[in-house]
């Protein structure tokens, strides 16, 4: 069957972050995780303590060694990167916590010397919509001008109560008013969400979906929610308070999502690594490459792509 949809390299039926990468700079570009020692206001008791119900110790598993310099951690990552691309070009991603979480001295000592790297094309800060004052967007606006910048915001859903559920710590409102500060200065945003949350039916998830995709931003990433050792979810999860996704849920929750997103919009991600020492629930997403291919196939089955139904939610 003729795949219908143009922002292809692979006979996907949706806008990848590799087609985007390699369309706009020419080539392989991949990400250089980093942990720049950053917290988050839900965890050092700012706003909460312990951080996000699923969070071990903050996000960023796969980021650098919080112990080395960052220039000592982008070398190493970029090492063992360019042992599977030895031609890429890279873009440091700032990916441990919440990366915007502190004076604008030190997120600049923190950016700055990695973005003046040899075949460095932009930069990807995480962080949250409660940490972006006024300041720092000035200065996020300033890098945007002379560099590929990507700002990824976890909203993870548009529930604000389950948004207490999972100690998040701020509100739906508040991802609004972030994002369209964002916007408006021309900052690319890159928004997470999190299928299968305690207690979200599948049209509560696809709700943040169709909400997300009207707001039209640059990225999104789709993630599982990965259950893992360690964390307040697991017991939650252990004591039979609610259940994950089966393979075949998320596959077509994760569908049904795509066709609402505009084919402008990048899929940075569909699923996620929640670490097979640590993975207590769901163990099925050990295996990534069968879970994209399902979601390959699904979308084959429906003959269905990305965007298909974006009409009928833009307004």
């Amino acid at each position: 069957m003729e795949n219908k949809f143009k922002y292809s390299l692979d006979n996907k039926r949706y806008h990848t972050w590799n087609y985007h990468l390699r369309t706009k700079f020419g080539g392989k570009v991949f990400k250089i995780a980093l942990n720049g020692g950053f917290t988050c206001p839900n965890i050092d008791g700012s706003k909460g303590i312990g951080g996000c119900t699923y969070c071990l110790g903050g996000s960023g598993d796969f980021a650098g060694d919080p112990s080395h310099a960052i220039l000592t951690q982008f070398e190493e990552v970029k090492a063992r990167m360019l042992k599977k691309w030895p031609h890429a070009k890279y873009i440091p991603y700032f990916q441990a916590n919440s990366n915007t979480y502190a004076p604008l001295s030190v997120l600049k000592e923190r950016f700055e010397p990695v973005l003046n790297q040899p075949d460095v094309v932009g930069l990807a800060v995480a962080t949250r919509a409660d940490c972006l004052p006024d300041d720092l967007i000035d200065y996020l606006e300033e890098i945007s001008r002379r560099t590929y910048l990507v700002l990824e915001l976890g909203l993870q859903t548009i529930f604000d109560k389950t948004g207490e559920k999972i100690n998040r710590c701020h509100s739906y409102a508040d991802f609004l008013e972030a994002f369209k500060k964002l916007k408006k200065r021309g900052i690319n945003v890159c928004v997470h969400l999190i299928l299968g949350l305690p207690g979200e039916t599948n049209d509560m998830m696809l709700e943040s979906a169709k909400a997300v995709a009207r707001l039209e931003p640059h990225c999104v990433k789709l993630h599982l929610l990965h259950v893992l050792n360690g964390t307040k979810i697991a017991d939650q999860y252990q004591n039979g308070e609610f259940e994950t996704l089966s393979l075949c849920e998320y596959v077509n929750t994760v569908v049904d999502c795509l066709e609402y997103f505009s084919e402008e919009t990048i899929i940075q991600r569909l699923t996620g690594d929640g670490g097979r020492d640590k993975l207590i629930s769901p163990l099925w997403s050990l295996k990534k490459f069968v879970v994209l291919n399902e979601i390959d196939k699904e979308m084959l089955r429906r003959d269905t792509y990305q965007g298909k139904l974006f009409s009928t939610i833009k307004g």
